[in-house]
């Protein structure tokens, strides 16, 4: 238990920081008046590379904001969609920028999109089998469970270069499309660092967790 621990709780307190830190970061820039309401930003970086069919959403939760690929639709949360201020219109164009990336077919994103359903088998299936070959005895039910949720480790990282692309297209657009002067774009990035703050961790989450069962497993074999 103690090994595990060793492996898993950085990550882990990492990602509990990362929360933290991306609460109070969108709290304090949340009192930073904008021109335009989140919504109206992000439909302003939508038409200016003529996505003019990709919709715009407002769903219920909190910081439940996401891009849907398949509808062509941006789902913003209430404080995202109504919300005047920095932090909602660096959410909504963030997300924005995924739909850049699919109308570009943006390799990374195409790559992650393919990688979803096996990473959602991995994580559910692939860590049950892992555990369960070790706790039975049985390697290569264990070794199989190891491999499913590797694709939850390759999903995690492929997602990084997807996520800092789609900041780094809202902070260039929400100065080139006039949303927020030059001066302002800081405010927006402190937001959009802290949340890829929680991206790294949850990357490094799955990857020491892999770590930890590839060396029980390889320490069996000695």
């Amino acid at each position: 238990m103690m090994l595990y621990f060793l492996f898993v709780l950085p990550p882990f307190l990492l990602g509990l920081y990362a929360q933290w830190k991306v609460k109070s970061a969108f709290a304090q820039m949340s009192k930073i008046s904008t021109r335009m309401s989140g919504a109206q930003a992000a439909r302003r970086m939508l038409d200016s590379a003529g996505l003019n069919s990709v919709g715009i959403e407002q769903v219920g939760g909190r910081l439940s904001d996401h891009y849907d690929p398949r509808a062509k639709v941006l789902r913003l949360s209430s404080d995202v969609y109504n919300g005047h201020n920095m932090s909602a219109v660096g959410v909504a164009c963030h997300e924005a920028g995924h739909a850049f990336q699919d109308a570009q077919n943006y390799a990374p994103l195409m790559i992650r999109n393919t990688a979803v359903p096996a990473a959602n088998f991995g994580s559910g299936a692939g860590i049950w089998m892992l555990l369960g070959g070790i706790w039975f005895g049985i390697p290569a039910l264990a070794w199989i469970g190891v491999i499913l949720f590797a694709a939850v480790v390759f999903f995690q990282v492929i997602n990084l270069p997807v996520e800092f692309n789609a900041s780094s297209r809202a902070r260039e657009q929400l100065v080139a499309q006039g949303i927020i002067a030059g001066n302002e774009e800081h405010y927006v990035a402190k937001v959009l660092n802290a949340a890829a703050l929680t991206y790294v961790a949850a990357t490094l989450q799955s990857i020491m967790t892999l770590a930890y069962y590839l060396f029980i497993l390889l320490g069996d074999r000695r």
